[in-house]
């Protein structure tokens, strides 16, 4: 019997050390809320789903966005101009509603969950759209090629037309921020082999989306410039879809992070603090003010963030003073009369990060172009080989083609040559910050070669023509420069934001990180919108209908491209400032988390 029992328990003991598994080091969890096994949940496995994804629902919005502005020139009656302005309003409102998705999925949704519902809006949109447009406007049959212009609508389909876009806007919105960093939420950062996955990652989520715009640039754009927008956005509403379809399907695998309360009023909390104690004075030596240990920081396992110089009125916050200076009047003591060194550092670094939003605003501005003025352009070039018309909206393909190549070249080559020349033990090259202002320049040069093809493009113009489409003897394919600079500037300035925001931001407010990037884009359109507006007032008289008229043969929409340039040359000075003044972020370690999980 004693030998039975022994074998019993050496085979209880084989079992347990089976059954032991190692837990990821950020805390992360699985979907019913216990502590996330490396081996069963998140990394590539995980990450591809979400990227395919993203590729989907990339196809579905693209397949409205792009050829948006020609749907409101042909179907709805707009002018040139004017269909600018609603296209970077609507693109604008876009990107601004991340920020409601950010804080929703911050303070209390968490990512998962948001971005499944913002999905769904998505998908009801995308539906809305493709029957209203069958129903109401695409009347008579046949209209809405560069030939028939469709008749007048009622104020209902006007109505529905314009509700169902801005429920694309709000799902589309929504979901941007939160899946690029429920994305990068697979990745253990503080792992080595994960870690670097997770900065190849974003690289990776900027380039599925490109590849999905290009099938509605190309294929989905061609069948739309023909007039054929209800099989359009039908494709689209189906890619929408699937996409939520595989998102709600890859579930079990999923990494989450528990969301971490509202933000607003742990700043207003700092706020409120410093300025009760605004006679106190600040201790030399950051020790000394309060903070707690990492185990028992209320933001659901979030990291420490450790003391930095800069902001230092804000440090009142957590500065102890006379009346609480014992431990038990410490823990009684309310939070909007002392903040902890994190909680203050959250506020320095979201002040911290803003002036650098600012700065990339301007660079939207200019990406921006590609889905308007870059579009009217091209439809007044040479769009034809032989028979073959090409719609002016795909050659954004280029600008697709030239971020999958640049994605490639920086990867591969660009970056290690660089982290080689800077003989250190970081495995990056550029820093992000110096990615985004490679990026700046590269936009500079697009400004000044879309300017030049302009006014090629006006030296071979047809001063006779009656609607002025193709009525340039240059080819259109003289805008490929310009498309391919554009999408080299998007791989140095826009993943490279996404990379920073992501980042920098605090534990507690990563999809807020990253829908400041998205709100970047949301007032680049406004500004974009905002300019055009203030050109065409200064621009226009008597004899002028200004730079951007809705014949764009009588304008000088060259101009307006050098006056964009020269602006972008301003930013980047001002961006130079702002970047060399800028201080990192540093978390206290993980060392609490790297432990081993034991399900038995």
């Amino acid at each position: 019997m004693a030998c039975l029992n022994m074998i019993k328990m050496r085979k209880i003991d084989e079992k347990m050390v089976k059954t032991k598994e190692e837990c990821t080091f950020d805390g992360s969890v699985d979907r019913n809320g216990q502590p996330a096994i490396r081996e069963r949940t998140g990394s590539w496995f995980a990450a591809i789903l979400i990227l395919v994804n993203q590729g989907l629902a990339t196809l579905a919005f693209f397949g409205v966005g792009v050829n948006l502005v020609l749907f409101l020139t042909r179907v709805m009656g707009q002018e040139n101009a004017e269909a600018a302005n609603s296209v970077s309003k609507w693109t604008g409102t876009v990107y601004l509603f991340s920020l409601l998705g950010a804080f929703l999925s911050d303070s209390y949704w968490g990512r998962y969950k948001t971005c499944a519902i913002f999905q769904a809006i998505f998908v009801v949109g995308l539906i809305s759209l493709s029957l209203t447009s069958y129903v109401f406007l695409l009347k008579p049959v046949g209209c809405g090629d560069e030939i028939t212009p469709c008749g007048k609508h009622s104020s209902i389909a006007m109505a529905m037309f314009y509700v169902s876009i801005y429920l694309i806007a709000l799902g589309n919105g929504g979901y941007q921020p939160n899946i690029a960093t429920f994305g990068a939420d697979q990745f253990d950062e503080d792992h080595p082999n994960e870690g670097l996955g997770k900065v190849s990652f974003f690289s990776y989520f900027y380039l599925a989306l490109n590849l999905g715009s290009l099938f509605s640039n190309t294929i989905l754009g061609y069948f739309e410039d023909k007039g054929m927008w209800g099989l359009g956005f039908w494709a689209s509403a189906g890619s929408a879809l699937m996409a939520l379809i595989l998102f709600l399907v890859g579930t079990p695998p999923y990494r989450h992070f528990e969301p971490t309360g509202n933000p607003l009023s742990r700043f207003c909390q700092v706020m409120v603090a410093a300025i009760r104690k605004w006679k106190v004075s600040i201790p030399s030596n950051g020790d000394e003010l309060y903070e707690v240990d990492g185990k028992e920081n209320p933001n659901h396992g979030s990291r420490n963030i450790l003391h930095t110089k800069g902001f230092k009125f804000l440090d009142r916050a957590a500065v102890i003073t006379s009346k609480e200076n014992s431990i038990e009047n410490l823990d009684t003591k309310s939070a909007w009369r002392l903040c902890t060194v994190t909680q203050v550092e959250e506020v320095k670094c979201i002040l911290r990060l803003l002036p650098i939003w600012l700065c990339t605003i301007l660079y939207s501005v200019v990406f921006t172009q590609m889905a308007s003025l870059f579009v009217e352009q091209g439809a007044a070039m040479k769009t034809n080989i032989s028979t073959f018309h090409i719609p002016p909206a795909s050659m954004s393909s280029f600008d697709i083609l030239s971020v999958a190549a640049f994605i490639f070249i920086y990867r591969r080559v660009l970056d290690p040559l660089v982290a080689r020349y800077k003989k250190s033990h970081d495995p990056k090259g550029l820093t992000e910050l110096q990615r985004m202002g490679v990026g700046l320049v590269i936009a500079i040069l697009a400004m000044v070669v879309a300017g030049t093809v302009e006014h090629f493009r006006l030296k071979y113009k047809d001063n006779n023509c009656v609607n002025c489409e193709g009525s340039s003897t240059l080819s259109i394919f003289w805008q490929v420069p310009q498309y391919v600079l554009i999408g080299a500037s998007e791989v140095f300035m826009y993943v490279g934001q996404l990379e920073f925001f992501n980042g920098q931001a605090p534990d507690g407010l990563k999809s807020f990180g990253s829908a400041l990037c998205m709100t970047s884009i949301s007032l680049g359109n406004y500004v974009s919108s905002l300019l055009v507006t203030i050109v065409m007032k200064i621009s226009s008289s008597d004899s002028m209908p200004g730079w951007i008229p809705g014949n764009l043969n009588k304008g000088h929409l060259d101009n307006f491209y050098y006056l964009l340039a020269v602006l972008t040359c301003a930013d980047f000075v001002v961006y130079l400032l702002v970047a060399n003044w800028y201080k990192y972020i540093k978390f206290e370690g993980r060392s609490e988390n790297l432990e081993v999980c034991q399900h038995v």
